[in-house]
């Protein structure tokens, strides 16, 4: 790999579109089959929203799932071919647009509001603030950002536990993924600090369990808008 590591990762993003929607469609990950797509849709269902924003939509997955529920859902990713998979795919194309994350304050007149903001595994970069601080402006009062992410115990993999750049190899897929992704490391404090400095706070925090292994499969987190007088109190579910 050449360049700067979050342009690695979106190179790879763009590369590999056409594998991770195989991969997705045919459900071949373990975790996201057992584990993490059911505790996604769960967290979602209990969160009763009306209008959903799905960043970082990938191949349309979760937005076509939330449909058939009668979900008003848009869909947003920073990689062309990922959205061009995803509009393929559905009957109403017009929900997918190709936008970066941090360019969602700019992109009002065209999204508006939504009562649910949702990550799945999409905040995979160094630099973040500017992302999450853009969310926030696409967010109800009363709405919440509810995010999904590899468990920092479960995905420091041996290596030191403390914020900084691995690399997916993709090795369990046999060549079909031509290029390695660049992902930031976070550990659960450095998470639970930037969220808080982009002016988000914690409602509930789950750590959905394998069950076949018994260990934390993904991180769970929902969050709201920080206003006046919050008390720093969360719940922690399972």
């Amino acid at each position: 790999m050449s360049g700067d590591k979050p342009s690695q990762m979106m190179r790879s993003w763009q590369a590999n579109a056409q594998a991770w929607t195989h991969v997705v469609r045919e459900q071949r990950l373990p975790s996201r089959r057992l584990v993490t797509d059911a505790a996604l849709l769960e967290a979602i269902e209990q969160c009763s929203p009306t209008r959903v924003l799905d960043v970082g939509c990938g191949e349309g997955w979760l937005c076509r799932a939330l449909a058939k529920k009668h979900v008003e859902v848009i869909g947003v990713d920073a990689s062309q071919p990922l959205i061009m998979q995803a509009r393929a795919a559905d009957p109403y194309p017009q929900r997918y647009h190709h936008c970066a994350y941090d360019q969602l304050a700019q992109a009002g007149h065209a999204l508006g509001q939504f009562d649910l903001l949702v990550c799945n595994f999409a905040l995979l970069d160094e630099v973040l603030l500017p992302s999450l601080k853009a969310l926030s402006t696409r967010v109800t009062e009363t709405g919440h950002l509810l995010i999904q992410t590899l468990h920092p115990w479960q995905a420091c993999n041996g290596q030191p536990y403390q914020d900084g750049w691995r690399v997916e190899q993709f090795s369990d897929f046999a060549g079909e993924f031509v290029e390695p992704m660049p992902w930031f490391f976070r550990t659960l404090g450095s998470w639970l600090e930037l969220l808080a400095e982009a002016g988000w706070q914690l409602q509930l925090l789950r750590e959905p369990l394998h069950p076949q292994q018994q260990q934390p499969a993904s991180l769970l987190l929902v969050l709201r808008q920080c206003s006046a007088g919050d008390a720093d109190t969360f719940e922690i579910g399972k």
